[in-house]
């Protein structure tokens, strides 16, 4: 696929969006899917399933810096549409965005929903994963492992069952952050595994302190760094900067050496299990 995507919108299929420039304004197009089994649970409370389908989209966004205009919902009818209709409205509602439109099937089997979030550029240029710099410092919001504490969580009543049912999208942050950061984007597959992803996109290396990385469980720092589902942004800064929100630095970007990810001054690759993937 990534043969045909040859438009520069696509950034080559290595950025969290497309970037459409029409005239003097520039559009940011997002799409992301939810498979039951593997985003969430048979049993999950579809309100729950729609909230985090929409806030995942509008994490993309958020590592662009745009602002949302609305959003186009494929949808999966079966059990409980009525649920999801309460969660959809009250995100849209919690997000201020309106449904623009989509469409609905009814399929056997399990069920798969996909949602495109379309949005506004409020800077340019607009972040990039690609545009990490040799010297600058790596940072990262929030804590991580939240979600995975909330997926553990089987009551649903814990500190951390939010964060894994419905996740807030950074898009504050993200706006704030774009006129400053050199690459960005959100954590959804596990910091480490994006930090090797980033690295790759920017040809550099980027060198991970696991003692400076904020964490849900200090006992359970790799499992924290490996999860995912988190949403935080990750971004690279000049050094000596401070960022305009509340951000922990966690590493520093080399140029590129014998390998994209450092952790403790030890060599990380994808085949060490770095975070989730689709295989």
């Amino acid at each position: 696929m990534r043969a045909l995507a040859t438009h520069p919108a696509a950034r080559g299929l290595a950025d969290d969006c497309a970037v459409l420039e029409l005239g003097n304004e520039t559009l940011i197009l997002t799409h992301d899917m939810m498979a039951e089994g593997v985003h969430f649970r048979a049993d999950a409370d579809m309100a729950d399933v729609a909230w985090k389908l929409v806030a995942t989209n509008l994490s993309d966004l958020a590592a662009k810096g745009a602002e949302p205009l609305g959003v186009l919902l494929g949808y999966c009818m079966g059990r409980d549409d009525d649920r999801f209709i309460d969660g959809l409205r009250e995100v849209l509602a919690a997000y201020d965005i309106p449904l623009l439109g989509g469409d609905t099937v009814r399929a056997d089997g399990k069920r798969t929903f996909g949602l495109t979030a379309i949005g506004r550029a409020t800077h340019k240029p607009v972040p990039d994963r690609r545009k990490a710099s040799e010297g600058e410092a790596v940072w990262v919001t929030g804590l991580l492992g939240r979600a995975m504490l909330g997926f553990e969580d089987t009551t649903g009543q814990g500190p951390w069952a939010d964060a894994f049912l419905r996740p807030r999208a950074r898009l504050a942050e993200g706006r704030a952050l774009a006129p400053h950061v050199g690459a960005m984007m959100d954590v959804s597959d596990g910091l480490l595994l994006d930090c090797w992803r980033m690295a790759r996109a920017s040809q550099v290396t980027i060198d991970l302190d696991s003692a400076l990385i904020p964490v849900a469980d200090p006992a359970r720092t790799h499992d924290c760094i490996c999860w995912g589902d988190d949403y935080e942004l990750l971004f690279t800064l000049p050094a000596g900067s401070a960022p305009p929100v509340p951000a922990t630095r966690i590493g520093s970007v080399s140029s590129m050496d014998v390998a994209a990810l450092w952790l403790d001054g030890k060599i990380l690759t994808a085949a060490d299990g770095l975070g989730f993937e689709h295989r």
